[in-house]
Parts: structure tokens; C-alpha cells; sequence
């Protein structure tokens, strides 16, 4: 699908205004031993609001495709602000609306803000953990993903972060389960004129995981392959990624 005009994109996703306050849980917990080894053990105790990456990232996306904030505007009674809610979700996560025809959800600045007030609200309205498992991806990770494939992926999320689109993008390592995770890319730094070019790309992310401050995806076009840093649930290293919600069917 091409992006879309950029009349329908008239801002840019920002971390501190586009993203919800809280995270998705870890039913694990992560961490190096005292041999180096990474190390995988239950949490204790269960998280109340777990497997909810992609549900996050999706909603994330669907806020900002769909939503005006008016922090100045007055607030609304919850019963107000969830049937609001619902509209924003039931939208298509892959076209941005119109100006004029966005959700309008006053008193709030923006969606970080809006979900500290209203988590209870947001985590009933958003879906449950079987988003998160229901993913066109999944089929596609179990077919080869080849080095072109990643080549193509990283022209194609550079063109769609350019345009302001905020790609939602799937990591996994498969036939490995070391990973199976969401993301929301909005910024690139690096990486020359596009991503055949000398030197890594850099991607900026909203992990779902990870509320506090943004993740970086890094691309090496050498190897052609993606690769993430180490972070709280992933000892670091290379992975493969493909987009999602890009249009209807995929």
C-alpha cells in the first residue's frame, strides 16, 4: 500500500505525547547470570497486564491516526470519554483520517497524559492479550525471510517513517521464540541517502515494554539484517522484522 498524502499526516509522531504511560508486563523476568548466560525465570508476582505489546502498539497508532487532543478544552465525564474511546478503536490502523474527520478528546494534551489519568479506562477499552496473538505476522514468520526481504523492509520503513506514517513493525527470530514483539518506529538518524547506503540506520521506537523512554532498531545494510540492543526481556543481537497493519490485508 503507499503511504498515504501527506495531507492526512500533519504532524509527527512525538514520544512524549503518543504513547501511553504505562507498559505492557513481562510474565518473565530477564537477566545475565554470574557466567554471562541469560537467565529466564517467572515473575513473581504474575503481572495483572501481560502479551498486550501489540495491542499497545496498534492502539498507540490508531490514537494517532485518529485522535485530536485539546489540552485546553475542558474534560469530559468517563462515560464521554469511552464512548469516544470506542470510535478511536474500531478505526483501521492503517490510514490516517482526515483533519476533519479525527476523534476529538478534550482535556488532555495528548495520549501519555490521557492514560495516566485513564489506565483502568484505556486497558478495559483497548482489547484483550488475543490481539496480540491474532496477527496476519505470524504467518509470515514461519515462511524463510531473506536478507532482499529485510533490504526491501528497511526502504519501506524509511520511506513510511519519512512520511510521517509511524510504521508498526513485528521483531521475531523464528523458528527461536526468544522473541515475538511489537514496536512503533517514528524517527530515523543515519544511514546516508537510503538503506543500501554506507552505514547504519537507526530507528527511534515506542516499545510497549518500555514506556520511559524510546528504543532504538538498528539496520545494517552491509549484512542487510536488523538488529536490537540489549533492553529487559532481550539479551541483544540480530532479529528479522516485518511491518504491520501496512494496509487491510497485512
Amino acid at each position: 500500500m503507499p503511504p498515504a498524502p501527506a495531507s492526512l499526516t500533519p504532524r509527527r509522531f512525538d514520544f512524549e505525547r503518543d504513547t501511553f504511560a504505562f507498559p505492557n508486563e513481562l510474565v518473565w523476568e530477564y537477566r545475565f547470570g554470574p557466567d554471562g548466560t541469560w537467565r529466564v525465570g517467572r515473575r513473581e508476582p504474575p503481572p495483572t497486564y501481560a502479551h498486550r505489546c501489540f495491542v499497545l502498539a496498534r492502539a498507540a497508532r490508531q490514537f494517532f491516526y485518529h485522535a485530536r487532543f485539546e489540552g485546553d478544552a475542558p474534560p469530559l465525564a468517563e462515560a464521554h470519554y469511552r464512548a469516544r474511546l470506542r470510535q478511536v478503536l474500531r478505526r483501521a490502523p492503517w490510514r490516517p483520517a482526515a483533519p476533519e474527520a479525527l476523534i476529538v478528546l478534550p482535556g488532555y494534551p495528548g495520549l501519555r497524559e490521557f492514560s495516566r489519568q485513564w489506565e483502568p479506562l484505556l486497558k478495559a477499552e483497548c482489547g484483550g492479550a488475543w490481539r496480540s496473538y491474532l496477527l496476519r505476522s505470524h504467518w509470515r514468520m514461519v515462511l524463510p525471510i531473506s536478507r532482499r526481504h529485510q533490504a526491501v523492509t528497511a526502504r519501506r520503513l524509511r520511506a513510511r517513517v519519512r512520511a510521517g506514517l509511524a510504521p508498526v513493525v513485528h521483531l521475531v527470530c523464528f523458528p527461536r521464540l526468544t522473541i515475538n514483539h511489537g514496536m512503533v518506529l517514528f524517527a530515523e538518524r543515519g544511514g546516508g541517502g537510503d538503506a543500501a547506503s554506507e552505514g547504519a540506520v537507526e530507528f527511534l521506537a515506542y516499545d510497549p515494554n518500555r514506556p520511559e523512554a524510546p528504543e532504538t532498531l538498528v539496520y545494517d545494510p552491509a549484512r542487510r539484517t536488523f538488529h536490537l540492543p540489549p533492553t529487559r526481556y532481550w539479551p541483544g543481537g540480530d532479529l528479522d522484522v516485518i511491518e504491520i497493519y501496512r494496509s487491510r490485508w497485512f
